[in-house]
């Protein structure tokens, strides 16, 4: 697209936003779509609903409730809680108050709390039970601008610092049956430039820097992403929301993006059930991480694997064989036979549409891999099966949203190109920059950051290094900072060598080592679904994936896969030697983003010895 196509786009989306904020899209979708469903989750099995009239009435409770509790213009309020209705009602209540949300993410310890906390100075915050109370109670003593804690479920008995949601609900009601021109007036005054949020990265490379996203930056970037879509929105449209809602990828898609095309939006609680909710959703779009399209991926071959009958066993098989061969030659840019054509429609029938009815993906229009890299494998394989895959790309500081592959035109290894009214264009070293509505305000309490990040032209300087081809795709190498340079000078992208080694089913996670080293090692950790199924296969005695960690048949598996990853790269970049590690990477254990990105400066830091060893 031209520089003048884009300018034109960009001023459409600039007039379709003007002078509106979050709290104008809501009263809108309560007015059209009072009566329609707007969140929905699930309570003793049963999935409960309210509409959008009910969830501006809540939000309004909430927002005088905050109100008299002295929560105003200027002052931040923080979020803890996991995807349920209140995290939104609680994040929009702030926003009427005239105050910015700011959600934090669930597996914060309570030290990282009290950095975030403390940050922005937040003067409440909404939590959303006695376990995450109990960690803003421990640093309580290093949190003096937070005056009161409003705890969601559990119960409360009100006391000087905690009470309810219900109370405060309850305080909020009563204020807007005595006085309704107050909430009006507080939410009216609220303006475009406003911040929305406050997002804080999740900090893989060190302390998490909150990033400022107005009311304007969310609703262009919705605006910009609806443009993108391959069908019209449909209002209603059902949409799964379980990434956390603190990352900016979650925030965009199920809380902006719902909020300005009034999608409903159903509530996953946890990450990892993120499978069981699907069927019972089955969204018109989905979004997700690698790590989980990889798991979804692997959990197919592993079902594929254990078919007792070898008639089915191999229709699959042949129809994945040809369902690939059909991506291989699209992605060529060479035309599929009409023979190949035929094959294909007939298994999309009898094999490809009950795989994607079994993952819940049967109505799925636009499904989106972002925030890391994804294998080109794993990317071919849903293509193979039918489902409308594009790998996307973006920042916080980007709304999230910047590149997407056109459906339907989807090139394998590419990050597509730039949404609707997004600028993206290379510096002299290859760094990505982007320019558009979605380009955020910076960095809160961080002026030299910012003026680091975003320069005076409104670009966007990602740290990313990408390549753009003839026709527009962009592929992005790796991230600036964390290219390893060995100790013979050579530049090495990590990244592409983890994606090569998951290829394997057998490897959950790996991360790839050896800057100012003399030769790339990897640590390397079994994926904990996959590894026992495989060691059952083998006939194993043991499928523990700590003792799989140092049998001698999984570490031969394990050394193939790094010699077929090594096939694919250059001599200098090849992984020469390898460790198991014994425990699986989580969130939890800090090793991962909430997201599942790797987080280095802690890996590098947890397994030193690990590493010193394999170069003694």
């Amino acid at each position: 697209m031209s520089t003048t196509d884009v300018s034109a786009v960009r001023a459409s989306i600039d007039a379709a936003v003007d002078g509106q904020t979050l709290c104008d899209i809501l009263l809108r979708n309560a007015e059209e779509r009072g009566s329609e469903p707007a969140l929905a989750w699930k309570d003793g099995g049963a999935w409960q609903r309210l509409s959008w009239a009910q969830y501006r009435q809540q939000v309004a409770e909430v927002a005088m409730g905050l109100a008299a509790l002295g929560v105003g213009r200027g002052d931040f309020v923080a979020v803890m809680a996991r995807n349920r209705p209140e995290h939104l009602i609680g994040d929009l209540g702030a926003v009427h108050a005239g105050a910015t949300p700011v959600s934090l993410y669930n597996t914060l310890v309570p030290e990282q709390v009290a950095y975030i906390v403390a940050h922005c100075e937040a003067k409440v915050a909404i939590v959303e039970d006695r376990g995450f109370l109990e960690r803003f109670e421990k640093v309580r003593d290093q949190l003096p601008d937070l005056e009161r804690v409003v705890l969601v479920a559990d119960g409360a008995a009100d006391n000087d610092w905690v009470l309810s949601w219900e109370r405060l609900r309850g305080i909020g009601r009563d204020a807007l049956a005595a006085d309704r021109d107050a909430f009006e007036a507080s939410w009216r005054q609220v303006k475009p430039e406003d911040p929305a949020t406050l997002i804080y990265t999740s900090g893989t490379t060190g302390p998490p820097k909150g990033v400022v996203i107005t009311h304007r930056n969310a609703l262009w970037t919705a605006a910009s992403v609806e443009r993108s879509w391959p069908e019209p929105s449909t209002p209603g449209a059902p949409y799964l929301s379980y990434l956390p809602l603190a990352h900016s990828f979650e925030r965009l898609c199920g809380h902006y993006v719902c909020l300005w095309s009034a999608g409903q939006v159903h509530f996953c609680p946890e990450i990892l059930e993120v499978m069981k909710y699907l069927p019972e959703v089955r969204p018109v779009s989905f979004v997700a991480v690698p790590r989980l399209w990889e798991k979804a991926h692997a959990g197919v071959a592993a079902a594929l694997a254990a078919e007792p009958d070898e008639r089915r066993r191999k229709l699959v098989a042949r129809a994945l064989e040809v369902g690939r061969k059909a991506v291989r030659l699209e992605q060529q840019g060479k035309p599929v036979p009409a023979g190949l054509r035929l094959q294909r429609a007939l298994f999309d029938r009898l094999v490809f549409a009950k795989i994607r009815a079994k993952l819940g993906l049967d109505d799925c229009r636009l499904a989106v891999s972002g925030a890391a890299p994804i294998s080109g494998e794993v990317l071919e394989f849903f293509l193979a099966i039918g489902l409308p895959m594009a790998e996307g790309y973006g920042l916080t500081e980007n709304t999230a949203g910047a590149t997407v592959n056109p459906v339907g035109q989807s090139r394998v290894g590419t990050v597509g190109k730039p949404l609707p009214g997004v600028e993206v264009r290379l510096a002299d070293d290859g760094e990505i920059l982007i320019r558009g509505g979605n380009v955020t305000a910076g960095y809160h309490k961080d002026q030299d950051k910012t003026a680091e990040t975003f320069d005076a032209e409104g670009w966007l300087h990602t740290g990313d290094i990408g390549s753009i081809d003839a026709d527009g795709f962009i592929r992005v190498v790796d991230r600036k900072k964390e290219l390893i340079v060995t100790a013979g000078g050579k530049n090495i992208s990590p990244a592409n060598l983890e994606i090569l080694l998951k290829r394997h089913p057998l490897v959950g996670q790996a991360c790839a080592i050896g800057d100012r080293r003399p030769f790339v090692s990897a640590l390397v950790v079994l994926d904990p679904e996959v590894a026992p199924a495989w060691a059952k296969q083998q006939g194993l005695p043991s499928v523990s994936v700590e003792d799989l960690a140092s049998d001698e048949r999984v570490v031969a598996e394990v050394q193939r896969a790094v010699d077929d990853a090594n096939e694919h790269v250059s001599q200098v970049e090849r992984v020469k030697k390898f460790v198991i590690l014994p425990a699986e990477w989580t969130a939890a254990s800090e090793e991962l983003t909430p997201t599942l990105k790797l987080k280095r400066r802690v890996i590098l830091e947890k397994y030193a010895a690990e590493i010193e060893a394999i170069y003694q």
